[in-house]
């Protein structure tokens, strides 16, 4: 009897390149988004109607003008984009994770934090699409554009979506096989988030209690931020705060979910 012993050449051994496996694994999410880009079209529905139906509302109530209305609602639209659309992207990967997708991912030479990095910034094609399609469609309404703001407003976005996208998919990894716990952490915690940012309602007339959660409240800051900038008031404090909540959501975000992957099995 013979046996035979296969050996693997140390220079045949593919490492682990953060950089590069970041890359192809941001390549990899964004296919299915490029092959059915209706999925980003779907995803307005809920942001247009908000603007359809509840801005009108707030025109009646406020009896200010239509263009001077959307200048303080669009932007909120924007951040609600951002807050229900990366908040739920947890669920793609609970979903790999039930078909056994996400096992192969985790036994291929890719480092693990390129996991979750490249899956986080695939979150930033979609935010821009979007909130360019739901600026251009206010334009014709009296919704004006500062297009040094507009620039910096995405980027501000995109980093803020990160973060967020970022925890969705901790979330997803922490709640493994249990898919109605992540629904249930992710809707309980998105609501509170968005009535006490003011995107839909101002907080100046608002309880006390209210109005001091809304002072921690990371997504309060960046609604602040948006506005400020799509108005060209680029030297606002509000922007410098939108900044720091955002960077923090993101760095936090992308802190623990590089160490959930870690210790995904």
């Amino acid at each position: 009897m013979t046996t035979t012993e296969t050996t693997t050449h140390p220079d045949t051994v593919v490492r682990a390149n953060p950089a590069r496996d970041t890359w192809n694994v941001l390549t990899r999410e964004l296919k299915p988004v490029v092959r059915d880009p209706f999925t980003l079209i779907f995803s307005l529905v809920q942001p247009l109607v908000f603007l359809g139906l509840f801005g009108p509302l707030l025109v009646g109530t406020s009896g200010a003008p239509v263009g001077e209305t959307l200048q303080w609602f669009v932007p909120g639209v924007l951040v609600m984009i951002v807050l229900f659309g990366t908040g739920a992207t947890g669920s793609n990967l609970q979903y790999e994770m039930m078909t056994g997708s996400h096992e192969r991912t985790l036994v291929a030479p890719l480092s693990r934090s390129s996991l979750l990095v490249g899956r986080a910034l695939k979150e930033i094609a979609p935010i821009v699409v979007q909130a360019l399609i739901i600026v251009l469609i206010a334009w014709p309404f009296g919704f004006t554009i500062n297009w040094a703001g507009l620039v910096a407003g995405l980027v501000l976005l995109a980093v803020f979506g990160v973060g967020l996208g970022a925890l969705s998919y901790t979330l997803a990894l922490k709640t493994k096989d249990r898919e109605w716990l992540f629904w249930g952490v992710q809707q309980t915690l998105i609501f509170p988030l968005l009535i006490l940012s003011g995107m839909l309602l101002p907080l100046d007339e608002a309880p006390a209690w209210m109005r001091a959660v809304a002072t921690v409240n990371p997504v309060n800051w960046v609604v602040q931020a948006e506005r400020a900038l799509f108005a060209g008031d680029l030297g606002a404090v509000q922007i410098l705060w939108g900044w720091i909540a955002a960077v923090a959501l993101a760095v936090v975000g992308l802190a623990v979910g590089v160490r959930a992957m870690r210790k995904s099995n």
